[in-house]
């Protein structure tokens, strides 16, 4: 039958199914596509008559035999597409869509269960602790056998728990790797498959926890890294908390904003590094834990060195079951080549994302806490964004609120001072991590719930004040892996292809060139395709996914 022969009733029908198959194929965009149609039929007029003309109509499979009137069914049967729609919407992030589904949901059915957890499971999300918990209150009183609902609850009570003791206490912690005892590591078994302990490290400020590693970390040694983890191997303990502390010593000695680019300056007093000798700049966007195909943007696109600068630009943590081995690389990398591996934040190199998308949980099961810590405390060090060669200014999220933000704003930033290293909820940090183009004028709310949503003519303001020839950010799947915007003045470039198992999209990187090195930078948008993993899912390590 066509749907143009089908009356609403049966459109409504249709394309519920099509959104549920579509759900459960996790393509998530086209069931969000399909409930909204669904929804759209149900909410017409002729819709709501049809369906209330029939006494023996089952719209739903979900405790209909309760509603005893057609209004009350009408009622349900869009509380529940509004929440099936929420829980796509939360597959992909969009928090504050799902809490607005979740919310009209609840305006059909108030006492509807899987809306208030759903909406719970958002605000839990952003870190509205408070919010979140009233909800699961409410529906634990409504399904009080309900585990999911009992798990998350807990959580969250903990959350807040730990929160008002550490306001409380007026908490200032120090470094954690001040509390590294380099004597005191361990000695890894002799015959297991991990990397073998072989690097020396000599503290170099005890107050501020920071090192250098003096010997043993060469390009073989990566090499060796990179096959044990391969294998499925992990490092020894003294190996992988040097790495961290490292790092965390290079990346506090960069600005917010770290300055790059080919051409040559003389001014003496300025943070701008001079790729010298450098032939081609990499920028990848978020990765995402997805070990082997990082590895693949290195086989294909080159691996870094004398000649060859790579950028990554944040969220190379969470959702992939890899997390670790992409940091420690990229780390490893950084402390090789501190001038030619560059790494800015984003907002999963956080607490909070951390703690709901899987790094914390993967970093404790393969190795331990105190790790955990370690990276990040890293994370609060990493640079914000990067401006390469005065042209293009690449940070994870986007634009701002205010027009008035400059380049030498965002040189400001003290990253350094936040207590234990997290980003701020409000102000430029938090877009710099988390908003997101659109197509129309102006700027309108986040679909995710914080941050904003900015449109070309900021795009162009920003452009123009800071004399700039574009904007790269990441922070968004793109099927084609990147995607030029705003009249071609921003490039959303994304690294994960066929992200969390399911996306199908590709990956994507671009390269970028200077023949003459004070002449013009050519930019190429390239990308490439999935490769086979181990059959480790998403977040495999995860306790409590809560419908992520």
């Amino acid at each position: 039958m066509s749907t143009s022969s089908m009356s609403k009733e049966e459109l409504y029908a249709h394309f519920k199914g099509l959104g549920n198959d579509a759900f459960k194929s996790q393509n998530f965009p086209l069931a969000i596509e399909h409930y909204t149609s669904a929804i759209k039929e149900l909410e017409s007029e002729d819709g709501h008559e049809d369906l209330a003309k029939k006494d023996d109509v089952n719209i739903m499979s979900e405790n209909l035999e309760d509603v005893r009137t057609h209004s009350h069914k009408h009622a349900h049967a869009l509380a529940i597409l509004y929440s099936n729609r929420a829980q796509a919407q939360l597959k992909l992030e969009n928090y504050g869509l799902a809490i607005n589904d979740c919310t009209i949901s609840l305006d059909h059915d108030s006492l509807f269960v899987k809306s208030l957890y759903r909406r719970a499971v958002a605000n839990y999300a952003i870190r509205d602790l408070q919010t979140a918990l009233k909800d699961c209150k409410q529906a634990r009183a409504a399904a009080p056998n309900d585990n999911k609902i009992k798990v998350l609850t807990n959580e969250i009570s903990q959350e807040l728990k730990r929160l008002r003791f550490e306001q409380a206490i007026d908490v200032v912690e120090k470094s954690v790797f001040t509390s590294l005892n380099w004597d005191d590591m361990g000695t890894p078994d002799a015959d297991s498959k991990d990397v073998k302990q072989s690097l020396e490290v000599e503290v170099t400020d005890e107050k501020k926890g920071d090192i250098v590693i003096k010997a043993g970390l060469t390009q073989k040694y990566i090499n060796n890294m990179i096959e044990v983890f391969r294998d499925g191997g992990k490092l020894n303990k003294h190996d992988a908390f040097a790495i961290v502390n490292a790092v965390n010593t290079i990346f506090k000695q960069e600005k917010a904003l770290v300055d790059i680019g080919f051409k040559k300056k003389t001014n003496p007093n300025s943070d701008y590094l001079h790729l010298e000798n450098v032939e081609k700049l990499t920028v990848c966007g978020d990765t995402h834990g997805q070990y082997y195909d990082v590895l693949n943007i290195f086989k294909t696109f080159g691996e870094v060195g004398e000649k060859h600068a790579y950028l990554f630009n944040g969220d190379f943590v969470d959702r992939g079951s890899w997390g670790c081995e992409v940091a420690f690389l990229l780390y490893a990398l950084k402390v090789l080549y501190p001038t030619r591996i560059f790494i800015n934040r984003g907002n999963h190199e956080t607490d909070d994302m951390n703690s709901v998308y899987g790094f914390k949980d993967e970093c404790k099961f393969k190795y331990n806490e105190r790790l955990f810590k370690c990276f990040s405390e890293s994370f609060g060090s990493l640079p914000y964004c990067t401006l390469i060669n005065d042209d293009y200014l690449v940070m994870h999220g986007g634009l701002f609120s205010d027009d008035s933000i400059t380049l030498n704003d965002l040189r400001k930033i003290n990253r350094l001072h936040h207590t234990h290293g997290q980003p701020p909820k409000t102000g430029v940090e938090m877009e710099l991590l988390w908003t997101d183009p659109q197509v129309e004028e102006g700027r309108s709310l986040s679909k995710r719930g914080i941050g904003l949503q900015f449109g070309p003519d900021i795009t162009k303001k920003f452009v123009e004040k800071n004399g700039l020839k574009g904007i790269i950010r990441s922070h968004e799947v793109r099927q084609e892996g990147y995607e030029w915007e705003h009249n071609g003045l921003l490039c959303t470039v994304f690294s994960a292809p066929n992200y969390c198992d399911a996306q199908g999209n590709f990956g994507a990187v671009i390269e970028m060139t200077c023949p003459e090195g004070d002449g013009e930078m050519k930019l190429e948008s390239l990308k490439f395709e999935a490769v086979e993993h181990p059959n480790i899912p998403p977040m495999k390590y995860t306790k409590n996914q809560f419908g992520f």
